[in-house]
């Protein structure tokens, strides 16, 4: 068997718009006949110049190659251009194609992926949610009302949910880390406070930042939330200084956790190393792929760490996530957005019951792609999935964190 054809399609997601503006959808068939999918995490260049990327990783490194030899495409990719470094770009392409592989591989078998890496350890996944308005929140009112957090909470633990991340600490810039004002901190505190008194022990509060904060600001703000026990802190500081992180992991009563914009077990392994965090955050359209990923989750057990998968992308990396998931032991929990769309384009083939994933025992990635429904959202804007603030936060009052990359209405 062999990989012959490639096709991508950039996918936008409609109003509300929860998991970024748009998703590079891939799809690979072999010479049998067999098509897989998959989803590239990576936004750092636009979508026609990802697109760009991810073809020429394809026609160089994969085509006309068995997709069984997962390492072999894998080191060609790694190594291209002699680097054998991390390439953050050129790991999300392969990452998403790399998915696809193992979609053709478990179709071919008639069996899942999971069966393929490991077989299942699992049954079912604990699922967490970020807090997302609800019937009756307005925006942009809803990103820095304590209250209104605590309704979503309760309503998400309503349905079942035992996890819920919210993060009211003011927006990412591209300036680094910075200290966080008063107004933020006591804001941060408010919400913790009301979650936590409307959920009680029922669910753990995910305490998230995006990498925004200077050492001693994340230090300052992470000893201000200790008395309501997150479960864990999530990025306080940029993702590139691992030895300040590590001071911050030392210094807060909160596991840390991080890994949303880390690719392969190059950058994961220096994390554990360092001691900078205790729950790993793979984006697996971004980290390397779903074997890459296992053999960052194998390095985390030495350290005694947990995985934590992320999604803030659409359902084709969640179906991996869950596919990864269900084959390690030292999985925590994983990332849902339940929207009506995401739902949709795998026509409900996954999906979240009283909290938790079932892990499915379809064929490959065990998801049924609307290819239509796709092709019918094409992506016309000229932003990235994500963007950071370019201006410097205020210290005059709140400083207001959007959300993600919510479409306009």
């Amino acid at each position: 068997m062999k990989l012959t054809d490639l096709d991508i399609i950039v996918t936008a997601p409609p109003a509300p718009g929860w998991g970024g503006r748009y998703w590079i959808l891939v799809k690979v068939t072999s010479d049998s006949g067999i098509t897989g999918w998959g989803e590239c995490y990576a936004s750092s260049v636009g979508p026609t110049a990802m697109e760009a990327v991810i073809r020429d990783v394809f026609g160089r490194h994969m085509a006309g190659e068995n997709p069984e030899n997962i390492e072999l495409m894998f080191r060609r990719a790694y190594s291209a251009g002699f680097t054998q470094r991390p390439d953050l770009t050129v790991m999300g392409a392969w990452a998403g194609l790399e998915m696809a592989c193992w979609d053709i591989l478990g179709k071919d078998r008639d069996r899942p992926v999971h069966a393929l890496i490991g077989g299942r350890m699992n049954d079912r996944i604990r699922a967490y949610t970020y807090l997302y308005p609800q019937k009756g929140h307005t925006l942009p009112d809803f990103w820095a009302s304590a209250e209104q957090a605590a309704e979503a909470a309760e309503a998400m633990v309503a349905k079942g949910y035992t996890a819920v991340k919210f993060d009211p600490a003011g927006p990412y810039t591209i300036r680094g880390g910075h200290m966080p004002s008063r107004h933020d901190i006591s804001l941060s505190v408010a919400f913790c406070r009301a979650i936590r008194e409307a959920v009680g022990d029922d669910a753990d509060l995910l305490f998230g930042t995006h990498g925004q904060f200077s050492t001693g600001g994340a230090i300052r703000l992470g000893r201000a939330l200790e008395d309501f026990d997150p479960l864990w802190y999530e990025e306080p500081i940029p993702p590139d200084n691992i030895d300040e992180m590590a001071k911050v992991a030392a210094a807060v009563r909160i596991p840390v956790a991080t890994g949303e914009r880390l690719t392969t077990k190059a950058e994961f392994a220096a994390v554990l190393k360092a001691g900078a965090a205790t729950i790993l955050q793979p984006a697996l359209g971004r980290s390397g792929g779903i074997w890459e990923t296992k053999k960052i989750a194998a390095i985390a057990e030495v350290y005694n760490a947990q995985m934590a998968p992320h999604l803030y992308a659409g359902p084709v990396e969640w179906a991996a996530n869950i596919q990864l998931a269900a084959s390690i032991p030292n999985i925590l929990m994983a990332e849902t957005i339940e929207t009506p769309f995401h739902d949709a384009l795998i026509k409900g083939t996954i999906r979240v019951e009283g909290g938790y994933i079932p892990v499915p025992d379809a064929p490959g990635l065990g998801i049924e792609v609307d290819e239509a429904l796709a092709r019918a959202h094409p992506y016309s804007g000229d932003g990235l999935h994500l963007q950071m603030q370019e201006g410097p936060i205020g210290y005059h009052g709140v400083n207001v964190f959007a959300g993600g990359a919510p479409v306009k209405v």
